[in-house]
């Protein structure tokens, strides 16, 4: 017989409280303090099979390698009570079904016909600011890229429906931030009347409200087959054998594109603008990239690939700043993880936000640096040393569309405006099911010259 793997250390008794005070204060900081403190595979002293994994080659083992044996954790499945069961928490085959119905909506061809979606709603934005306004850039994100999504999604169905959408998201993530982590794992079931599911019950029908009528006029509509935005392809999506989505699943994966859709690539673009205005060096180079490649006309598709100092900043916001900051899988029987063994039932938690700010992984870690990503780094990394959309058969199913979305709502405002911090530019961060900023993000904008290289440069 072979001898049993040994577990990960974990932190001495003395430490207990230190590690307690620090996951109930601030998750971000706790989990940094754990992989500083303990190394990168630590078992918790709670009373619960929890281990945090900051190794990349252990993280490769369980969202790729044995993918397989483990699902997502219970805070996933109580997100379930809202999203349904769509991509972002659905398991198993019914899981790959729904990805292979998904899939060709996020295809390269499709793709293209989104591009001008995304340049006119930043532009409809950008034509309402006015220099030497004082804006939150994060509001302003969240209006763009709900306005994005809807388009993209719904067609024009839900335009006028969309900032009352974006307030009923922005009050689930709240909510979601007030018992994540270790309390969801106490969370009562669903038809338990606490405050915290009569909450999510009442978001939840208010999203019903909006989108299972959208879609139910949508198959009535005898125009459909015209139609040429995400809503339409789930309806016509047809498996292998031939059948489609039911009601509830295109509900539910509508919910959850709509969602994933706008919320994290808004917080990319959020975190873009104030490093951007936090670096003015670092935003006068992107401006002259900008006017360089573009000469002051409309970015489309095709001049991404020449913008590669953009796409370095959507990068390096990304590491710095991780949407999807924290994820977890728990295994459904007995696994070995590198050279441990673990029980079913084991719940491991990893955290993009960990492991981008690595040393290990990153020279001088926790600092702005785009230049970092010349020379293909992303290629020369370990493989879950950045991962900013997941890994593994549940990848985002939208990186591309979200990558390409960023990068061209950054190319137009940085054309339009200087974006500066002030006084009032104070990020402070809510650890919910993303990493949102607490207040928002706070920052002048300032007209930007026709030359960048006139006005944009930092003075010496």
């Amino acid at each position: 017989m072979s001898q049993r793997p040994r577990r990960p250390a974990r932190p001495p008794w003395r430490d207990f409280w230190r590690v307690r005070r620090g996951l109930g204060s601030n998750l971000v900081e706790g989990l940094t303090f754990i992989h500083r403190e303990y190394g990168d595979f630590v078992r918790t002293r709670l009373p619960l099979q929890l281990y945090f994994v900051a190794d990349p080659a252990c993280i490769e083992e369980i969202l790729v390698k044995k993918a397989e044996v483990f699902r997502k954790d219970r805070t996933s499945r109580l997100l379930s009570r809202v999203v349904g069961n769509g991509l972002l928490v659905n398991e198993g085959d019914s899981w790959r079904r729904q990805r292979r119905l998904l899939q060709p909506a996020f295809h390269h061809r499709q793709l293209q016909s989104y591009a001008a979606v995304m340049v006119g709603a930043i532009e409809r934005a950008a034509a309402a600011w006015q220099p030497g306004q004082v804006r939150n850039v994060h509001e302003d994100m969240m209006a763009v890229t709900l306005n994005i999504v809807a388009e993209a999604l719904f067609g024009s169905d839900v335009s006028a429906d969309a900032g009352h959408m974006g307030r009923i998201i922005s009050d689930l993530m709240e909510e979601f931030g007030r018992i994540l982590g270790l309390a969801a794992r106490f969370q009562p079931p669903a038809w338990v009347p606490t405050t915290a599911n009569r909450r999510l019950r009442a978001s939840a029908r208010k999203v019903d409200r909006v989108i299972l009528g959208i879609i139910e006029a949508r198959r009535q509509s005898q125009s459909d087959a015209g139609q040429d935005d995400l809503l339409s392809l789930l309806i016509r999506a047809r498996d292998e054998d031939g059948s489609t989505m039911t009601a509830a699943q295109v509900r539910d994966e509508a919910v959850t594109l709509f969602l994933a859709g706008h919320e994290t690539t808004a917080l990319a673009l959020t975190y873009s603008l104030y490093l951007l205005a936090t670096h003015p060096e670092c935003q006068a180079r992107l401006a002259d990239e900008l006017h360089r490649v573009l000469g002051g006309r409309t970015p489309g598709l095709a001049d991404l690939e020449s913008l590669k100092y953009t796409d370095a900043v959507v990068l390096e916001a990304m590491r710095l700043y991780p949407p999807a900051w924290v994820m977890a899988r728990q295994a459904l029987t007995e696994v070995e993880i590198g050279p441990y063994r673990f029980p079913k039932g084991a719940e491991f938690v990893i955290s993009p936000w960990v492991l981008h700010r690595d040393p290990k992984n990153f020279d001088d870690p926790e600092a702005f640096k785009p230049e970092r990503w010349d020379g293909d780094l992303a290629h020369r990394l370990p493989r879950f040393a950045y991962f900013p959309f997941g890994g593994g058969p549940r990848v985002c199913i939208g990186n591309r569309f979200a990558m390409m979305e960023a990068k061209l709502v950054l190319a137009v405002a940085i054309q339009r405006f200087r974006f500066e911090a002030t006084p009032e530019t104070v990020l402070a961060l809510l650890p919910s099911v993303t990493l949102r900023p607490r207040q928002g993000v706070r920052l002048r904008l300032t007209a930007r010259d026709p030359d960048p290289a006139a006005t944009d440069r930092p003075h010496p």
